[in-house]
């Protein structure tokens, strides 16, 4: 099959690459870091916009470039049981790949700029540092996932980061709470990756991909999986009775989800528990939202 070059009218390997499907962990902590700029005062609704979009671009570029890096290195095979990865099918070239990588990254910083404009040169080493950290995933002399980093990276960057970088992008203030909301986002959105490595595991092993199950074992992912989410179910609480209640109202689809992962044997039972991760990251995103909402 030809790869169409970047810029073609076809467009169904790039939606592929972009996976539309984990998008929600960039959009839920811009959602929480809102809600809680908002307790703060008005927020403006441009730069919540300018938040959202850079949060969605710097997802699809760290998305674009696992894609590319884990086909570089092997990772990805015809033996690996999630969705089809553009590069390593010979659908994008790795070059027509790196391109878009550059577009992206170029769209992030410029949508980015109205935010450094308004809180000043303290949000370049925040934009940098999650622009160069999407890289270092899979890219680099040192690959994170590839050394059973992965984890910490998503709990870092997709929680306390996002979170504190929209807080502070909006309001200009930041305190505690602000530190246990992105931390319980981030174990939250980091059960999304605990699911895929669980899929994983023999291609990952094969190729020397380290990640932490396979370190330590599917047992081990199970067990990870259910403390992450106990612990990103309680972390609430410490922001009030009301908002941890409200927040639980979510626990049931992380619980299937679970489920869902302890049963699963094949791919598609890691694909269905994968979505209903998803699924639960999105609707603890929107709860924990109203719950920090001013007036509640």
């Amino acid at each position: 099959m030809t790869a169409p070059a970047l810029g073609s009218r076809t467009f169904g390997p790039w939606f592929l690459a972009a996976r539309v499907k984990t998008l929600p962990a960039a959009l839920v902590p811009v959602a929480v870091g809102t809600a809680l700029a908002s307790r703060r005062g008005q927020v403006r609704p441009g730069l919540v916009a300018c938040c959202a979009c850079f949060a969605l671009l710097v997802q699809v570029a760290t998305n674009m470039a696992n894609d590319l890096y884990d086909a570089e290195r092997g990772a990805d095979t015809p033996a690996r049981r999630g969705p089809t990865r553009v590069t390593a099918a010979g659908l994008v070239t790795p070059r027509a790949m790196r391109r878009a990588l550059l577009l992206v990254n170029g769209a992030a910083v410029l949508l980015g700029l109205p935010v450094l404009l308004a809180r000043g040169p303290v949000m370049i080493p925040v934009g940098g540092l999650a622009l160069l950290a999407g890289w270092a995933y899979t890219g680099g002399p040192f690959p994170l996932a590839y050394h059973g980093l992965g984890d910490a990276f998503v709990v870092l960057f997709f929680g306390l980061v996002a979170v504190a970088g929209t807080c502070y992008g909006l309001s200009g203030t930041l305190d505690a709470g602000v530190v246990l909301a992105g931390l319980g986002v981030g174990l939250i959105c980091d059960n999304l990756l605990v699911v895929n490595n669980a899929r994983d595991v023999e291609t990952d092993a094969a190729v020397g991909k380290r990640t932490l199950l396979v370190r330590l074992g599917q047992r081990f992912g199970r067990m990870q999986y259910l403390v992450q989410a106990a612990a990103g179910f309680a972390l609430p609480f410490a922001l009030g009775a009301r908002v941890g209640a409200i927040t639980l109202l979510a626990s049931p689809i992380s619980a299937l989800a679970g489920r869902k992962l302890r049963r699963a044997r094949q791919g598609r039972d890691f694909n269905r528990a994968l979505g209903l991760a998803a699924a639960a990251l999105l609707a603890y995103g929107v709860v924990l939202s109203v719950s920090l909402a001013p007036g509640r």
